[in-house]
């Protein structure tokens, strides 16, 4: 018997950053759009815990117990008294290092699988408890739609979507730290005052009313500043999809994967085909948002 879960990538809408707090992490508003880019994790029983991987980047996701999918696969096991005894293996199609959440994606996957796996009948509320402990992105990849994250982004609320948006994303050369991100973050800041981070409520309206253009004018990023400094080139991505007639355009998250919202499908394949020319990126996905989160296929 083997469980297979599909879950999706993630863009930021809007990530606006607080202060560094005394244990490190940074308060957050946190406006996540679930996106139509997915791994597939399956578990199958097994003699001891395993971790395998194939599809793009594959040889950049660690196989050992640092992967989120064996520490969800640990998580859950511990709280049942049983062993994480459990083949899980990964279909990558989410960037790897790209600020789309894909190790986050693939925790929460193997977090529903195992679940289901192992009949333990853990609530949603346990199960969103154990994934705001595996990190701050990962209960959003299980609830999918749009929500707003506060705290480090694992508190959520859910937020309206009232139409489809287009988006193109443009995958770089090479990975982002998340961390090396957020430490540049801190030395750009240093020594000025950093506002409380708050949702702002042009981007909500607009996600709740499917107005692309209302959206556009109200994304935001307070990471991006500090990934162009760690990644000068995401510059040349960026002004290439404006280029194109992108109504906005953004470093996703922590980066370095560029996210580009168009106007409609027929917007987002000329913006697509324009950054595979472009000679800025390495490829390019075409997505739709809001999807759902991690679901039993």
């Amino acid at each position: 018997m083997s469980v297979t879960v599909r879950v999706p990538a993630k863009v930021n809408v809007q990530l606006a950053v607080g202060a560094a707090r005394p244990d490190g992490f940074h308060d957050l508003a946190n406006v996540f759009l679930a996106v139509g880019l997915y791994d597939e994790v399956t578990v199958t029983p097994a003699d001891e815990l395993r971790i395998t991987c194939e599809g793009p980047d594959a040889a950049q996701v660690p196989l050992d117990r640092t992967n989120l999918a064996a520490r969800a696969a640990i998580a859950l096991a511990a709280r049942r008294g049983i062993a994480p005894d459990v083949h899980v293996h990964i279909a990558k199609d989410i960037p790897v290092a790209g600020g789309m959440a894909g190790g986050s994606a693939d925790g929460a996957g193997a977090l529903l699988a195992c679940d289901r796996l192992w009949g333990t009948g853990a609530s949603r509320a346990e199960l969103l408890a154990i994934c705001a402990e595996l990190g701050s992105d990962v209960p959003f990849s299980l609830v999918g739609g749009a929500a707003l994250g506060v705290g480090r982004g694992e508190r959520l609320t859910a937020l309206e979507v009232g139409g489809t948006f287009h988006w193109v994303f443009a995958m770089a050369e090479r990975g982002l730290s998340t961390p090396a991100v957020f430490r540049e973050f801190d030395r750009l800041a240093e020594g000025r005052e950093i506002p409380e981070p708050v949702a702002s409520a042009e981007l909500v309206a607009a996600l709740a009313k499917g107005d692309a253009e209302a959206l556009a004018a109200a994304v935001s990023n307070d990471l991006q500043p500090a990934a162009l400094s760690l990644f000068p080139e995401l510059a040349d991505t960026l002004a290439a999809g404006r280029g194109a007639g992108a109504l906005a355009a953004l470093v996703s998250g922590s980066g370095p994967t560029t996210a580009f919202l168009t106007r409609d499908a027929e917007s987002a394949e000329k913006v697509a085909g324009a950054l595979r020319t472009s000679g800025t990126c390495r490829t390019v996905r075409t997505a739709v948002g809001a999807v759902a989160g991690a679901r039993v296929v």
